[in-house]
């Protein structure tokens, strides 16, 4: 895509008239953007608030610099031609400068005058000098000279990307085809976020068990037939004694709904019923182990399958009482 970039001519008026239209020239045949030149005469305060918002509009600074100082604003006793200078570079503004050669000037001032020589700041003039001079600057002798500054320093800034510059709008790509299939996109996008949000969900939460009476008949039959050692510390008497998985599950049954957990502080029942009973049941899926959040205790909880057997034994017990 070919950008043109702007450029601000900046220069005293009267005695450079015809360099500045050789720059303004250049810059045209190379395909880019002239601004300032005769539009503003330096010398009128209220034009430089003009004059800066142009040269913050303009992608380049250029300025040319002859024998006059210009203008003097009087309460800086500056140049308005220095001051437009001095802000470009305050903007950091991409800028060059060409500056005539004084053998250059004292041959037009004897072709043409001695009013090509500044005579009032002729100080201020040398200092504003130095100061283009320490800056990006080459030298000119007549208007060949501006045209191949001009013509090399545009193809230097041409490949800077940073450049915005203008662009003409056949070149620019149609930009609502872009903006529909982006928003085509991001519906599409939004709709694969719900349906991947629902898949977690399922995922993660664990299938209903429906199981038959068949199913918990079998299992009834499994934890009954399962043997657990009671240390005599437990029991009553002062001997080890022997329960089944069923009997030890129903019996504490709250402790399960509630949560077994292995605390340093539980009671001896309760690490009975985590290191003991629990495993067992969690083979069977009755319980599930499970890290509790802040502490350093683990603890085992019923699942959704250990509260149905539990309904369904309760189903049974309240069925028997009835035919009793």
């Amino acid at each position: 895509m070919k950008k043109k970039l702007q450029v601000f001519v900046s220069s005293t008026y009267e005695d450079l008239k015809i360099d500045r239209q050789s720059a303004v020239s250049a810059i045209l045949k190379a395909g880019h953007i002239p601004a300032g030149m005769e539009l503003f005469t330096a010398g009128d305060k209220s034009q430089m608030d003009t004059i800066r918002r142009w040269i913050d509009e303009s992608d380049i600074y250029m300025l040319i610099l002859s024998g006059r100082y210009g203008s003097v604003e009087p309460t800086t006793e500056v140049s308005y031609t220095e001051l437009e200078y001095d802000y470009a570079l305050e903007q950091e503004k991409p800028l060059f400068a060409v500056v005539i050669n004084e053998d250059a000037l004292e041959v037009r001032v004897k072709e043409h005058g001695t009013h090509l020589m500044e005579k009032e700041n002729p100080k201020q003039l040398a200092t504003f000098r130095e100061k283009v001079l320490s800056n990006i600057s080459s030298f000119f002798s007549d208007e060949k000279d501006i045209r191949l500054c001009v013509y090399e320093s545009l193809s230097d800034f041409s490949a800077n990307r940073d450049l915005k510059g203008w662009v003409s709008s056949e070149e620019v790509v149609n930009s609502q085809s872009l903006l529909d299939e982006v928003t085509r996109l991001n519906q599409e996008n939004e709709e694969l976020k719900k349906k991947l949000e629902n898949a977690e969900k399922k995922i993660s939460k664990p299938p209903r068990q429906n199981k038959s009476n068949e199913d918990f008949d079998e299992l009834v039959k499994v934890l009954a037939a399962t043997e657990v050692n009671i240390p005599a510390k437990l029991t009553s008497g002062d001997e080890e004694k022997t329960s089944d998985l069923l009997s030890l599950f129903l019996g504490k049954k709250e402790s399960f709904v509630t949560g077994v957990t292995n605390k340093a502080s539980d009671t001896g029942v309760m690490s009975f019923l985590y290191f003991n009973v629990a495993p067992k049941l969690q083979i069977h899926g009755l319980v599930l182990n499970e890290k509790v959040a802040s502490v350093m205790w683990r603890r085992f909880t019923i699942t959704q399958k250990g509260t149905e057997l539990l309904a369904y034994l309760e189903k049974k017990r309240l069925l028997k009482q009835e035919e009793i």
